[in-house]
């Protein structure tokens, strides 16, 4: 048994347990950036300045972007077992998302700027995720 998988034995998760979450993770980012997305065109668009507009506009494409990396980390991880790469690559790109299209989102609706330094953590946590997931695949 590889470390990754006794690893994973012992905490009481399987494989199938992590990819099925991120399956679900990813499934329910997309439907909230369909939403975030819509209601941004049908009711933000009017309303907000256009820089918070923009910002609100990076918010659902990296939301999107990145739902559909965790779909991808949710088929990847069962071909992957040996490792425990694919498991951190998909909680990096849950965190990334919660604070790189959160944070926008929050100052796009909200206009307090300080918001924005927040956003660059999360960045690092998309590429610390595909890098991790990179490196798995090429392990493999």
């Amino acid at each position: 048994m590889s470390r990754g998988a006794a690893l994973e034995a012992r905490s009481g998760a399987t494989p199938s347990g992590w990819a099925k979450a991120f399956l679900a993770l990813g499934s329910l980012g997309m439907l909230l950036a369909v939403a975030m997305g819509a209601f941004g065109a049908h009711v933000l668009k009017k309303t907000l300045v256009p820089d918070l507009m923009a910002a609100y506009e990076t918010a659902v494409h990296y939301h999107i972007y990145h739902a559909l990396g965790l779909l991808a980390v949710g088929l990847l991880a069962p071909r992957l077992p040996e490792t425990m790469l694919p498991r951190w690559a998909g909680i990096l790109m849950a965190a990334g998302l919660v604070l790189f299209s959160g944070s926008l989102y929050a100052l796009s609706l909200s206009g307090v700027r300080w918001l924005g330094a927040i956003t660059p953590i999360g960045g690092m946590a998309f590429m610390a995720a595909w890098l991790l997931l990179a490196i798995a695949v090429i392990r493999s």
